[in-house]
């Protein structure tokens, strides 16, 4: 009965409600840093870009987007995604309901091919695009290529971001996840962006997935620092 009613548009969508208001509340009570403080006039000029995450960090995204950038984020087609697909519509996100796999049948019943050329229409219309880095169900804080691949196709960067709270729950699940706390001191970091040349090969890509990978973790890093002290 509890796994039927989990399955329920109604009852994701309500727990997705209940978890906006919480991430306001979040919000609201917290003392944001931001590094670089001045990163929405930093980064206008490279707009639109691929926002890059990892999962179990990312449940504060909407606050930090600059509200002059118009962005989708995408989101994947599970229970879970139905939930974070309600939190990103409460806060004016658009949304590519999709993601990315390590098999092809994995890409295939995410809806991988849609979702990538749903996103470079995104982009090359002048919306950036929110994205996580690595591929449920892990291994967790790993690239996938797919992010890369669709800089290179798109030749818009990828901004590696995170988003860290002094007072947090990390949880035991695959993607180390942390849930952010209110009254708390918390920090923004958006790292060096990572610009993937349109004629790069496909052996070429592995390089440039790495760079990603460390370039979200020293943001990941900084952002820990910060509010660890």
């Amino acid at each position: 009965m509890l796994r039927k009613l989990g399955r329920s548009k109604w009852v994701q969508k309500a727990v997705g409600e209940i978890l906006a208001a919480y991430l306001a509340l979040v919000h609201v009570t917290s003392r944001l840093i931001c590094e670089p403080a001045n990163y929405e006039e930093k980064f206008r000029p490279s707009a639109p870009y691929i926002v890059a995450m990892w999962h179990g960090q990312h449940f504060m995204t909407p606050f930090v987007r600059p509200k002059s950038l118009p962005a989708k984020v995408m989101i994947s087609r599970s229970r879970d995604g139905e939930i974070n697909a309600t939190i990103a519509r409460r806060f004016g996100m658009g949304l590519i309901r999709a993601s990315g796999g390590r098999t092809a049948a994995q890409i295939k019943k995410r809806g991988g091919a849609r979702g990538f050329l749903e996103a470079v229409r995104t982009l090359e219309g002048g919306e950036s695009l929110a994205m996580t880095a690595d591929i449920p169900k892990g291994p967790a804080k790993r690239a996938g290529l797919g992010i890369v691949m669709l800089a290179r196709a798109t030749g818009r960067p990828v901004m590696p971001t995170a988003y860290a709270s002094g007072r947090r729950w990390d949880l035991q699940s695959w993607d180390k996840a942390s849930v952010n706390l209110p009254f708390s001191r918390a920090a923004f970091v958006v790292g060096d962006p990572v610009e993937v040349p349109k004629d790069t090969p496909d052996d070429g890509l592995e390089a440039f997935r790495l760079l990603v990978e460390q370039r979200l973790n020293q943001a990941t890093e900084r952002a820990y620092e910060i509010v660890d002290g």
